[in-house]
């Protein structure tokens, strides 16, 4: 977040103190990303110092007023023409968890999912129920405006976020169906080779004690067999979704 930029913006409608500077940010972002004064005031420190912004003269209270100056315009005219860059993504701390979670000891990955859905769904609720409530009355100042379009992003982010999670558990199902390193599916073309189990030239049982065959309880040649690569009997097919905890 570019706190920097942001006070830029503020003071090009005119000179404003510190204080006032954090009200009207957080009236523009709705405290989505609360300020405190420290950070108003450090930031206006730094500006000063790049030349960007300027101490001018005093308030009737005595607070100590800030304006910009032309190289703090060119740097926000900079600022606004310039995308947001996206090639180096800032630290995201779910993506983090999930990816240490992947095979980590004791830890089951799906209710890890399953718990941030639901706390993300929760968050998309609330958002919305907020949008609801601004949009009772048609927005006409600057600041509910901006403070609508915070909150609208906050809502696909979230909606996003869900999908994402949907699609993350739905992957790791998949993975989880795949058969071992090493293991080969029946009728593969070494199960007919000769001396194999069932293939040319072996009259053994596969069952039977000693034939290179099936150990015997994994299934034999009943026709039936036990869940595959050791899997839960009731696990979801590869392409189902686990939705009950969103409703």
């Amino acid at each position: 977040m570019s706190i920097r930029h942001g006070l830029l913006a503020l003071l090009e409608r005119g000179p404003r103190y510190g204080s006032q500077l954090r009200t009207e940010f957080e009236s523009r972002t709705g405290a989505t990303w609360p300020l405190n004064v420290g950070q108003v005031y450090t930031t206006l420190s730094r500006l000063e110092r790049d030349g960007m912004v300027v101490q001018d003269g005093e308030d009737r209270a005595g607070h100590a007023l800030y304006v910009i100056t032309d190289a703090g315009r060119t740097e926000l005219k900079s600022w606004f023409r310039t995308p947001v860059d996206r090639t180096s993504p800032p630290r995201d701390e779910l993506a983090i968890k999930l990816a240490m979670a992947v095979g980590a000891p004791g830890v089951d990955i799906r209710e890890v999912i399953h718990a941030q859905r639901r706390h993300t769904i929760q968050a998309m609720q609330d958002y919305t129920r907020l949008k609801a409530q601004a949009l009772e009355a048609v927005p006409t100042d600057r600041h509910e405006v901006a403070w609508l379009l915070v909150l609208e992003q906050l809502i696909f982010q979230t909606e996003a976020e869900a999908r994402w999670l949907d699609h993350c558990e739905s992957r790791l199902i998949r993975l989880s169906l795949l058969p071992e390193p090493g293991h080969r599916p029946s009728g593969s073309p070494a199960d007919d080779a000769p001396g194999a189990a069932g293939g040319p030239g072996n009259t053994g049982s596969p069952d039977s004690p000693g034939s290179p065959g099936i150990p015997s309880g994994t299934g034999g040649t009943s026709g039936t067999s036990g869940p595959a690569d050791g899997l839960p009997a009731d696990r979801p097919d590869a392409d189902s979704r686990v939705i009950a905890d969103r409703q």
